[in-house]
């Protein structure tokens, strides 16, 4: 098997990319929904977990590599969501400058 053919294998998890998308509240707030803006497959790497507090409660954290193909759409402060697990990207960045693949760097949230 080729070095290629290893990559795009390794991209085997199912995931939805989202925007935030800020519309009005009514009381001077602003209400955050999150928009789909593609289904990718990709390849997850668990980067480094600790514990910290959510939500005033103790909660585990786990930071996550995610690389996927290239698209010029993806920014920090969107999110990848797996089924019930979702991903806030704190970062993205093109590992080579070839255009071939995103990197995020991503937190772990719960829903």
């Amino acid at each position: 098997m080729t070095a290629r053919k290893r990559r795009i294998a390794a991209m085997r998890t199912r995931m939805t990319l989202q925007a935030p998308v800020e519309t009005d509240d009514g009381a001077g707030g602003v209400l955050v929904e999150w928009r789909d803006v593609a289904e990718i497959w990709a390849k997850v790497r668990a980067r480094r977990g600790n514990e910290g507090l959510w939500a005033d409660a103790p909660a585990g954290r786990l930071t996550s590599e995610i690389t996927m193909r290239w698209r010029s759409d993806v920014w920090p402060g969107m999110r990848l969501v797996a089924g019930e697990r979702v991903f806030d990207i704190r970062a993205a960045y093109d590992p080579d400058g070839a255009r071939r693949h995103v990197v995020c760097l991503c937190l772990e949230v719960p829903l």
